[in-house]
């Protein structure tokens, strides 16, 4: 992407995004870090097509979202790219099952049943698939999120705070997922976090503050992200 993100006018206009370049490989892991209001959220609301920039274009496959209308996008959203929510944003009435298969069900599309079973025995989930949210805990919760997001096999996933809501085990087992969902299903990820070591599991780690990027790490160790901290800081 290369853009700006304007909200406001005059006196209460605000540069959210003030002309970010950033590309994002495929088969890689990027995490995006930076204080309250630096730019983060608008990020990935930009680059996932539930926001529009300004000025500048968000291409995905080379196709460019800013060109697409209302229907073009839906379909791009469902079919090419998945999202990973802090909240979980499950279906409360239906199974564990039935929240991975909801992409594909309002398509009215089959699943791969092969796929199907791959994911779940990925996440392992396999004995919890006739459970609704409210039976499950927060970190199952949270992987059927991720077969969800997965089952359609997106170009991207964007994962916003997505252990924020877990405790420190269900939190590093999702991140042990995201990996190896780069690592073992060739996916990209885009993941925003507060949280150095979540970052560490990443190939490549953005510094937001004032809507533009400011620092960036490969291989970034939690050591690391924690001294760029201070030194964005001072």
């Amino acid at each position: 992407m290369d853009g700006v993100k304007i909200y406001g006018e005059g006196a209460t206009l605000v540069r959210a995004l003030d002309g970010v370049t950033a590309d994002f490989a495929t088969g890689e892991f990027c995490a995006v870090m930076g204080p309250s209001g630096s730019g983060k959220s608008t990020l990935l609301h930009c680059l996932a097509g539930l926001d529009h920039l300004t000025s500048g274009q968000v291409l995905i496959d080379d196709v460019d979202l800013s060109r697409l209308n209302d229907k073009a996008m839906t379909l791009i959203r469902r079919d090419r790219l998945g999202f990973v929510f802090q909240s979980f944003n499950l279906v409360p009435t239906l199974t564990a099952e039935e929240n991975i298969l909801l992409p594909l069900t309002l398509a009215g599309r089959k699943p791969d049943r092969g796929w199907f079973e791959a994911l779940v025995t990925s996440l392992g989930i396999g004995d919890r698939l006739r459970h609704r949210p409210s039976e499950l805990s927060g970190g199952q919760q949270q992987r059927v999120a991720m077969g969800r997001a997965l089952i359609t096999r997106p170009a991207l996933i964007f994962a916003d705070e997505p252990t924020g809501n877990l405790d420190s085990r269900a939190a590093n087992d999702l991140l042990e997922q995201m990996r190896a969902t780069v690592d073992e299903l060739g996916q990209t990820v885009v993941m925003v976090t507060h949280d150095a070591h979540g970052a560490s599991y990443a190939d490549r780690l953005l510094f937001l503050a004032d809507g533009q990027v400011v620092e960036e790490l490969h291989a970034p160790d939690k050591d690391t992200i924690l001294d760029t901290i201070r030194k964005l800081g001072d």
